[in-house]
């Protein structure tokens, strides 16, 4: 008879609550909540090697790219030439200090922040293993750890290089456009820091500096509706119910929130109309403004789309039209029928509440997109400054627009999806089993269950 490891790590999905007991993983594996399939943690191959050579790598192409000349813009033999720090020295010079904040801050500061602690951290994972715990300070690794998985959604780097190609076609029928040395080297920094991002588990680095702590009053099968625990959204770690509300994790030292469907619903609302108004100045006054030998025209939104499309830039139009109009609205409209419908739980299924949760991921995905338009704008007018002959102007519907899209992240962010599960384990398709994620073998590596996959090695459940 084959020995099965006994397990290790009993964790909460922050999805749909369920507690479930689930074995160590070995490397190129990811364990997913039997319930609604969503990630419980994952262990990358050689996890203490690849962060960081993909960090080093991530660093000396950043400095590359802030480095040399990004992109160049002539007409009738002007030129104008410009670098990565530059469009945000623009958007300063005319009075578009939060965007040039904004810009600076989610594709340069950021993002370099973010992959330095990374680096840091599984640097000093890995000595930890070689050397043990006697010489980490954890205040400093739980702050540390804290910052790093607050500021991850804010990573903006792909979106902007995004931005930057559709900029490269809306402006190439109107001038001649180099690319500069820094170019292919933020092509390649924009690929390095999505690949980091995605090696990065929350659950397994909190795991190598400070284990988790056992509950005995908490056992699987267990959900946020049981009353007798409160899960930690920043390390996982289950904690005991509180006396008094914003009690600190014994893990990381974050503060701990009770389950508050209600709160959480008022704070997504609030986010939600907010983003509602803001919507309407950003649709009707000028996204950008563009002088053409003396004369200054307005764009709108949805005029540059118009214009675009009339200039035959098909594929472009739709790609602005897409990420400007369509998703914003979407995201907008989506969260709005999820919000209302987390106030019908009472007749809630398993499969229903499968299908808003589906829904609530993908408008959590999409809804940072929106920002390709604000990222156009400001290649734009960091780049077509050539005096009276040709320049652009930002316009007071992009500082609108960027609250839009901020307010929509922020809105989806405050709801807690758990609020679709409080009443489907009475529904008429039953939870799975947990004993189904118990069973590990530690002779072949294989794992006899939906809930781990070797996803390095082949995507599909196991």
């Amino acid at each position: 008879m084959t020995e099965h490891k006994a397990p290790e790590l009993m964790v909460a999905c922050e999805e749909c609550g369920l507690v479930v007991d689930m074995p160590r993983l070995e490397e190129g594996q990811k364990a997913g909540c039997p319930r609604c399939h969503h990630t419980l943690t994952k262990q990358i191959i050689m996890p203490f090697q690849r962060p960081l050579a993909y960090g080093i790598a991530c660093m000396i192409m950043l400095v590359l790219s802030v480095s040399f000349p990004f992109m160049s813009f002539s007409v009738q033999g002007i030129s104008q030439e410009i670098t990565l720090l530059h469009a945000a020295e623009m958007l300063q010079h005319f009075e578009n200090s939060l965007l040039a904040l904004l810009l600076l801050m989610t594709v340069i500061v950021l993002p370099a922040g973010y992959i330095c602690v990374v680096m840091y951290l599984y640097y000093k994972a890995s000595q930890i293993k070689l050397a043990g715990r006697e010489n980490v300070n954890l205040r400093v690794i739980k702050r540390l750890c804290r910052g790093l998985f607050r500021v991850e959604a804010w990573l903006m780097v792909d979106v902007f290089f995004i931005g930057v190609l559709v900029s490269l076609i809306k402006i190439a029928s109107l001038a001649d456009v180099g690319l500069g040395i820094s170019f292919g080297a933020f092509c390649v920094y924009t690929v390095l820091v999505v690949k980091c991002v995605s090696m990065v588990d929350r659950t397994w680095l909190w795991d190598q500096f400070i284990p988790m702590v056992p509950l005995s009053d908490v056992k699987p099968g267990d959900t946020h509706m049981s009353n007798n625990h409160v899960n930690c959204h920043m390390c996982s770690q289950l904690n005991s119910m509180p006396e008094k509300a914003h009690t600190k994790c014994l893990r990381c030292d974050s503060h701990l929130h009770h389950y508050a469907p209600n709160l959480s619903l008022q704070k997504s609302w609030a986010l939600l109309l907010a983003s509602f108004i803001f919507y309407i100045p950003a649709n009707l006054y000028p996204m950008m403004y563009t002088v053409s030998l003396g004369k200054v025209d307005g764009s709108t939104i949805i005029g540059g789309v118009v214009l675009l499309w009339n200039m035959g830039s098909y594929p472009i139009a739709m790609v602005i039209f897409l990420a400007s109009v369509v998703i914003p609205l979407a995201k907008m409209f989506s969260l709005v029928w999820l919000f209302i419908s987390a106030r019908k739980t009472a007749d809630s299924s398993t499969k229903r509440a499968i299908q808003h949760l589906g829904l609530y991921r993908m408008t959590e995905l999409i809804g940072r997109w929106s920002m390709i338009d604000i990222f156009v704008v400001a290649i734009l007018v960091a780049l077509v400054q050539l005096q009276n002959l040709m320049a652009i102007f930002p316009g007071p519907a992009a500082l609108s627009f960027a609250i839009v899209v901020i307010c929509t992240m922020l809105s989806a962010m405050q709801f807690d999806p758990r609020v679709f599960w409080s009443q489907s384990s009475g529904s008429d398709e039953p939870s799975p089993h947990l004993d189904e994620i118990k069973e590990f073998d530690t002779a072949d590596h294989s794992v006899q269950s939906t809930a781990i996959s070797n996803f390095n090695k082949k995507p599909d459940y196991e």
